[in-house]
């Protein structure tokens, strides 16, 4: 706050009466599913938001009630009371569980347990965003056409829909419709006009005028009135060591969500999200909704894109819908009841189409055809089998690709190219020679017990394509930083295999705390000191000496610049 500018407030305000008139019938229906009252759903947004605008890092994220947690909640809470609970006994039960999910959080932040998140990459951060938009848009069927939707899983949600479209409502679809296209016609006419919320207000106000509700449009309906007190609830309602298995599942589900929202709305302004501080953050939230009556909250993907796509700035658009939530609850409901739930639906497909970024998939497709691959098999994921399923599948698949990378890296023998300081990859400048009896050998990973083997016949092969016969071979080690004992053996194996060759294996560019590391091996020592240099013109110097000391000459295939220790002209 000490740094917000005059000109946020304008995108803050629109943005959160936007999401407000989301968000106000969507908690109801949250609430439902779980089993409480439909008030409670607003209640579980008043907590989260405030403590969230406090603690958390991102400035677009909009925390509270969100599908997969609540489908997690009910499940949770089904389990524990059965059949046989009531409906306080419930919310009770509802409000023990959120505050186990905010303790699980609040352990992993005490453990700094934020790092697992930079498994997440730039493509699965887009796939992960297209995948939500699809998830949008699968959400909204119904809303947008009155069709009833059966199905635990997105795919089984869009095949009710078409086996049962014949029912679709022409007057809700209609509707919808004209809101989709106002809102592009907008977009492209007046790109900064606030069109969200004045699209829905001409909504709501052409069923007020016209009576359109006698067509048997939905509207968001009456809403419940009343602030929720703060109390603890009693923890002997449940046993509590039977509650955690589903809070940890929770926890994961809303910190993974929450980390991968938020760091892909800061990607464009490069925004600082700390994954620790979001662990706390979600976890203050969690622990004061159940002080005051609520479920377990995470992150709103869908909201998170409304504001975005409104105008919000700062999480101070949080704060207008905290505000208006409880106007709502206090005096003013009957403002928000016209609303139609078809210009909402529309609304969100409008903001689930600002998801879909087809440049970054492009560029990603002409980085690296792997990393599209992961892009895409995110986002199918994440719409077949939801949020969590669809996460570890994409982190899965990431790691499978960088132990494919690591495990077969670039690898290439140097030389001197015509007019061109340093030593590089004889593929990459075809003018480009060897050094006479030489090989430089560069192996672009850290060594392994994973790629020790693929090492060795890539070193061996570099040897078996030369040229010239080899007295030398030069490991440019600037790409080891590490390596384990698998890798030493290794090694060690190709310098014995090397030596009975009558070929000197030697070093250059070893740092400082690999040097250490190999020091207690003996590798080192079995090396030569004499033949572990710090630079490779030092290292190809020491050869020529040698190769002239044998031959009366110098060995063709090195700059003069390098023999005379000289600065390489211009």
């Amino acid at each position: 706050m000490r740094n917000y500018q005059r000109g946020w407030i304008k995108g803050d305000v629109i943005a959160g009466i936007t999401v407000a008139a989301y968000l106000i019938p969507q908690v109801m229906a949250f609430a439902s599913i779980v089993g409480l009252p439909a008030v409670v759903g607003l209640w579980a947004v008043l907590g989260p938001m405030a403590i969230y605008f406090v603690l958390g890092t991102s400035r677009k994220m909009s925390v509270g009630p969100e599908s997969t947690t609540v489908l997690m909640t009910a499940a949770g809470i089904s389990a524990l009371v059965g059949a046989a609970g009531g409906p306080e006994h419930m919310a009770e039960v509802a409000a023990l569980l959120a505050i186990a999910v905010g303790a699980v959080c609040l352990i992993g932040y005490v453990g700094r347990l934020g790092f697992l998140t930079r498994l997440l990459s730039r493509p699965v951060l887009v796939g992960y965003l297209l995948g939500i938009a699809l998830l949008m848009f699968i959400s909204q069927l119904s809303e947008v056409t009155k069709v009833e939707t059966s199905g635990e899983q997105s795919w089984q949600e869009v095949a009710s829909f078409f086996q049962n479209i014949h029912n679709a409502h022409i007057p809700t679809v209609l509707m919808a419709l004209a809101v989709f296209v106002l809102l592009f016609l907008a977009r492209w006419i007046a790109p900064k006009f606030p069109a969200p919320l004045l699209v829905l207000l001409v909504a709501a106000g052409a069923v007020a005028v016209f009576g359109l509700d006698r067509y048997d449009l939905e509207v968001i309906g009456e809403i419940p009135r009343g602030l929720p007190e703060l109390r603890l609830p009693d923890f002997s309602t449940v046993d509590i060591w039977a509650l955690m298995p589903y809070a940890v599942g929770i926890a994961i589900v809303g910190f993974s969500d929450n980390i991968l929202t938020a760091r892909a709305f800061a990607a464009e302004k490069d925004e600082p999200i700390d994954a620790n501080q979001e662990l706390l953050a979600l976890g203050a939230a969690n622990i004061a909704n159940g002080l005051f009556q609520g479920f377990p909250v995470s992150t709103s993907g869908s909201r998170t894109v409304l504001g975005n796509t409104a105008g919000a700035k700062t999480q101070v658009h949080s704060l207008v819908v905290i505000a208006i939530v409880v106007m709502v609850l206090l005096f003013a409901g009957p403002v928000l009841e016209s609303f139609p739930e078809a210009a909402l639906g529309a609304l969100v497909m409008y903001a689930a189409v600002q998801l879909i970024d087809i440049e970054e998939l492009r560029r990603i497709a002409r980085f690296r055809k792997s990393e599209l691959i992961i892009t895409a098999a995110t986002a199918l994921a994440l719409t077949l089998f939801g949020v969590l399923v669809g996460i570890g599948f994409a982190i899965a698949l990431s790691i499978l690709d960088l132990i494919r990378r690591i495990t077969s890296p670039y690898a290439d023998v140097l030389g001197y190219a015509p007019g061109v300081a340093g030593m590089h990859s004889l593929d990459d400048y075809p003018d480009s020679q060897p050094v006479e009896g030489l090989v430089v050998f560069r192996y672009d990973s850290p060594i392994f017990f994973a790629n020790a083997d693929d090492f060795s016949a890539r070193a061996k092969q570099a040897i078996d394509r030369s040229p010239h016969p080899i007295r030398w071979f030069l490991l440019n080690a600037e790409a080891n930083t590490e390596m384990d004992l698998t890798a030493v053996d290794a090694l060690e194996k190709l310098r014995v295999d090397l030596e009975s060759q009558g070929i000197r294996f030697a070093m250059a560019r070893v740092k400082q705390n690999l040097s250490r590391s190999l020091a207690p091996t003996g590798f080192i020592k079995s090396v030569g000191k004499q033949y572990v240099f710090t630079t490779l013109p030092t290292a190809v110097r020491a050869y020529a000496a040698e190769f002239d000391e044998r031959y009366s000459r110098y060995p063709e295939g090195i700059p003069d610049y390098i023999l005379n220790n000289e600065k390489p002209s211009s």
